[in-house]
């Protein structure tokens, strides 16, 4: 099982993917940054100034000052902004790996040798040639 296990991992596409999964969570906090600290200030901007981050509704009635504070005081609540950030974060990345799938597709179209048309093979009589051939030889 030991030795299974080995060749398991030895293979490339678990170091691959591996690798893949590495790169994707450095990536994921590069657009939580982006979301964060750069589209969200802006939308929050165009929207009278709302900081999505500290966008949330206490479930326990009372007002509190920040989603930090509300939270610290153990209340519940639904914190959409939060949910907002998630949303656009999952757009970008879904974006950014759709177009990294689209170059490498791309990439192994212009590798591959375009496929040589298959020479056709002879056709032979269609059934109208033979019934007219079984005709031609009762007419004799």
């Amino acid at each position: 099982m030991i030795q299974e296990f080995k060749d398991f991992i030895a293979k490339g596409n678990v170091m691959d993917m591996a690798v893949g999964i590495i790169i994707g969570a450095a990536f994921t906090a590069i657009v939580t940054s982006l979301v964060g600290d750069l589209i969200n200030p802006i939308i929050g901007l165009f929207m009278g100034g709302i900081d999505f981050g500290e966008w949330f509704y206490a479930l326990d009635g009372k007002d509190y000052a920040t989603l930090a504070a509300a939270e610290e005081a153990g209340a519940s609540v639904f914190a959409i902004g939060r949910f907002i950030m998630a949303i656009i974060n999952f757009l970008i990345i879904a974006f950014v790996v759709f177009m990294l799938v689209k170059m490498v597709n791309k990439a192994k179209a212009a590798t591959e040798e375009p496929e040589e048309p298959k020479e056709e093979a002879p056709a032979g009589p269609s059934e109208l040639d033979i019934l007219m051939e079984i005709r031609d030889s009762l007419k004799k």
